[in-house]
């Protein structure tokens, strides 16, 4: 599970991609789903099956809630859940009071523009503090094509005192795009966030004497992505539900002015079972199973359609086709 404690950040990374709903933005979120309480985190852990949680921002180490966040997925499916955080912090004190909750692992980010520099900051006598901690400590920064020679001095320095370092494939969002541009970064393709040139000057550093590490953004999707929606897929689906291949949900929705009412009346009139047919308060319709809707649509006097959307907690909406 992602668990985004807060989006406010003190670094102003140009190539940040944290959405407007979540930049600069003091609100929490488990994965897709907006955090009002405690138990939103609970659940949203149960759907997809989570073994672990990444914890992130902006900058969770900000944050009073990320240690109350940590002792509570903790308590509730024990230390055997793994929790990693990013930080961009190097206050030794914030770092002792999320590892006494629990923490596993924490994964530094140094700003870009300390990379060539990195040597004369916080970050190296603090990953040297930080051998004697029980803590998995890691450097994890994005693969930026045209600052090869500052990465590589980032990782030679900090690379010996840290358990691993994580390179990203610099992805391209709809709140960096125009800084990335102007840098003279360019996006593979349509099909794909990527920067071009990430991979390039990534080769020459699996030669150091590192423990590195290589995501790229089609892994992310491909893999980590697809896997965490088709857990969710399995655990959320109604009984109605169609369940794709890739986890997506096919079902059956009923545009009308009294949703409820209708619900009642396809229950009664056309015995349709309750677990095939339900109001959706966040959306107010009706929604239904698409194999009873193919049959009963004719007869109703509204707008009917099926839908392909995904399970995640936003239930982004894919496809949508009448039903005559």
């Amino acid at each position: 599970m992602v668990l985004l404690v807060t989006g406010k950040c003190a670094e102003n990374c140009w190539y940040c991609p944290l959405s407007e709903e979540k930049k600069g933005k003091d609100v929490v979120f488990a994965d897709e789903l907006r955090v009002d309480r405690e138990g939103d985190i609970l659940e949203e852990a149960r759907n997809i099956d989570a073994e672990g949680t990444g914890i992130t921002g902006g900058d969770p180490l900000l944050s009073n809630l990320t240690s109350k966040y940590i002792a509570l997925l903790k308590s509730e499916f024990g230390e055997e859940h793994h929790i990693h955080l990013y930080t961009s912090t190097t206050e030794i004190d914030r770092i002792r009071r999320v590892e006494e909750e629990g923490l596993d692992e924490i994964r530094f980010h140094p700003p870009v523009d300390f990379w060539s520099t990195i040597e004369e900051t916080e970050f190296l006598p603090l990953m040297k503090k930080l051998k004697e901690h029980d803590l998995d400590v890691g450097i994890e920064v994005p693969s930026i094509p045209f600052m090869g020679t500052e990465l590589k001095h980032l990782i030679t320095t900090l690379g010996p005192h840290v358990d691993f370092v994580n390179l990203n494939e610099l992805e391209f969002s709809s709140t960096n795009w125009k800084k990335l541009t102007d840098r003279g970064l360019q996006q593979e393709g349509s099909g794909s966030s990527a920067a071009v040139g990430c991979g390039d000057i990534v080769d020459a550093f699996f030669d150091l004497d590192v423990c590195l590490h290589y995501c790229t953004s089609s892994f992310k999707d491909a893999v980590q992505l697809r896997n965490r929606i088709k857990r969710r897929a399995k655990n959320v689906a109604k009984k109605g539900d169609i369940v794709t291949e890739e986890g997506m949900l096919i079902r059956g929705i009923i545009l009308c002015d009294e949703p409820k009412k209708l619900v009642s009346r396809i229950k009664k009139e056309y015995s349709v079972p309750p677990d095939l047919v339900w109001y959706d308060a966040a959306k107010n319709r009706v929604e239904i199973s698409l194999d009873v809707l193919e049959h009963i649509c004719e007869y109703l006097p509204y707008e009917c359609f099926g839908i392909e959307e995904y399970p995640t907690a936003d239930r982004l909406e894919v496809e949508r086709w009448p039903l005559e």
